[in-house]
């Protein structure tokens, strides 16, 4: 039996999260990533992308996982792409309030009735999502308002409101690139992001201090989310993805493998346009 075993994990033929597709100077950093899904209860998505180069790595990376609130992120670009389109401004007056105080309390707060009042002006999570696939932006999707997300029974399985790692960072690199949004939207989006006051026990938590993070939490009964940019000392930006739903210490999960994605990458830096092994960094 154990033959049997060792030959099966050897072929591979064996499940495994993590994902093939990392460089090989990134092989170890997902194999750790991987070792924190493993050792920790529950279920762990990971994505991570270096903007500069390309490179990713995953656990998990093509398993869907609720957004909650990082969903925000989607819906505040396609507020932004139509201000940039003509269509509205940030001065405009939404429910008694001027659009640009709705959407910083919908990234900076999370705040729920923010959120749905901007969904409700956009016309609903159905528009979000065509404007989403119109562009190309796959992997996710939009089926509530946070009103029917959080008054429906909870299930953290459920495949509606729902991303996998790879596509949450993948949209976080098409804002970035300023392809899904101009570079005057992307530039306030980030701002906002930059001052988010939710889940400073996640993706900020373990990350030396003082390094720019820009990102967006997530929160709902037994999942705990944050998505969002990590901008390395040499200048490198990453775009992150950390889901963890059921199990416990799961800020701490989120927190570990944040920092263990900043050391990793930091660790390596590829030569520009070299076929050969890249460069550690001493």
């Amino acid at each position: 039996m154990r033959l049997i075993l060792s030959l099966t994990l050897l072929l591979g033929i064996v499940a495994s999260p993590v994902g093939a597709e990392a460089p090989m100077h990134l092989r170890s950093l997902e194999q750790q990533l991987s070792s924190i899904e493993a050792s920790n209860p529950g279920n762990v998505g990971i994505a991570a992308l270096d903007l500069s180069t390309g490179d990713m790595v995953a656990v998990r990376g093509d398993e869907a996982f609720p957004m909650a609130s990082t969903v925000k992120v989607a819906i505040a670009a396609e507020y932004l792409s139509q201000v940039e389109n003509g269509r509205r401004t940030l001065d405009t007056v939404i429910g008694g309030k001027p659009a640009r105080k709705l959407l910083e309390e919908m990234i900076i707060h999370s705040n729920n009735l923010s959120t749905d009042i901007i969904l409700r002006d956009l016309g609903g999570p159905a528009k979000v999502q065509r404007w989403l696939s119109d562009n190309n932006v796959s992997g996710l999707r939009i089926d509530r308002n946070i009103a029917q997300l959080l008054a429906a029974r909870r299930d953290l399985y459920d495949r509606r409101d729902s991303s996998t790692p790879k596509a949450m960072v993948k949209l976080l690199q098409r804002i970035d690139s300023g392809t899904l949004i101009k570079p005057t939207g992307r530039n306030y989006l980030l701002s906002l992001m930059a001052r988010c006051q939710t889940g400073k026990n996640r993706m900020r938590a373990l990350l030396p201090f003082g390094t720019p993070v820009e990102h967006k939490t997530g929160t709902l009964d037994g999942l705990t989310t944050d998505v969002g940019f990590i901008t390395l000392p040499d200048g490198r930006r990453l775009a992150v993805a950390l889901f963890a739903r059921h199990g416990a210490n799961r800020a701490t999960t989120l927190a570990n493998a944040a920092r263990r994605i900043y050391d990793g990458f930091l660790s390596v830096m590829r030569v520009p346009f070299a076929t050969t092994s890249p460069i550690a960094l001493r």
